[in-house]
């Protein structure tokens, strides 16, 4: 009979230890993963269902429509390759243009052709460039996205070829390692070193390629969180923000040096937007 409860307890303590043998191997894996790798399992569940693909459609279809004084579309407007030609352009943005006779981004770009071949009054356009929560897109949201779709998978290469291009980047970093504000912040203060987070935020090092290059490939993006693209002029005024720097103005000079500056960083990369981010 002892024998028969032994064996029997036996076997049941070689089940209890092999179940906990397993569960501590499952917890251990589980320690292993990174918050970072956590969140990107997050984005590729979602990324086949992407919301930004409906902005994207009604960017295009803002893109041919028809508007202003002047009665006309953006259909002609150059943003860098050529009257109409989108394809692989924001890869190769910032970039001097000798019409405006100064360096512009995608969204510079976009308000300078509404201006230009609709008429449209810039103060008008610009007044509320980005939507707020439970809105629906700004036009130049909308028109942004769709741009950038048309440039996805292309390799990125910020040009440096101008004086005014390289006079930019300069000035762009300049203000990526000034520090000033209340907390005597910089740009470098949360991007230049590496394994940094802010909560359950990676903060990537955007002084090396690696990082600038997904970095800046995956902007604009559709932030879970608000419901909404968000454009990198969005992302330039929202680190502003954080930093408690005066407001920046949208379409500024710092804006687009801060861009020349990370995009020429990131050269060699893909460009991955409209992007998904928590």
């Amino acid at each position: 009979m002892r024998q028969t409860v032994n064996a029997a307890t036996r076997k049941v303590l070689a089940i209890l230890l092999g179940t906990v043998a397993g569960a501590l191997f499952t917890m251990n894996a589980f320690a292993q993963k990174t918050t970072e790798q956590g969140i990107q399992e997050y984005r590729d569940m979602l990324a086949d269902g992407n919301p930004a693909e409906l902005i994207e459609l009604r960017g295009e279809d803002l893109w041919k429509k028809q508007q202003g004084p002047k009665n006309a579309s953006l259909e002609q407007c150059d943003v860098g390759m050529g009257p109409g030609k989108l394809e692989g352009a924001v890869a190769q943005m910032p970039r001097f243009f000798s019409d405006a006779g100064k360096v512009m981004d995608i969204e510079t770009r976009l308000v300078h052709c509404m201006v230009t071949l609709q008429g449209r009054d810039v103060a008008e356009i610009t007044k509320k460039p980005f939507s707020s929560a439970g809105e629906k897109p700004s036009e130049l949201e909308s028109l942004v996205a769709y741009i950038y779709a048309e440039s996805r998978g292309a390799t990125i290469k910020v040009p440096q070829s101008h004086p005014e291009e390289r006079a930019s980047r300069s000035r762009g970093e300049k203000i990526f390692f000034y520090r000033a504000g209340p907390y005597d912040f910089s740009c470098a203060s949360c991007h230049a070193t590496d394994d940094q987070r802010i909560r359950l935020q990676g903060l990537p090092n955007l002084t090396k390629p690696e990082p600038a290059q997904a970095a800046f490939g995956a902007w604009p993006a559709y932030r879970v969180s608000q419901g909404a693209v968000r454009s990198m002029q969005w992302r330039m005024y929202d680190c502003f923000r954080q930093q408690r720097f005066p407001e920046l103005k949208y379409g500024s000079q710092a804006s687009i040096d801060l861009i020349t500056y990370l995009g020429v960083k990131a050269e060699g990369g893909t460009m991955q937007a409209t992007s998904l981010k928590r």
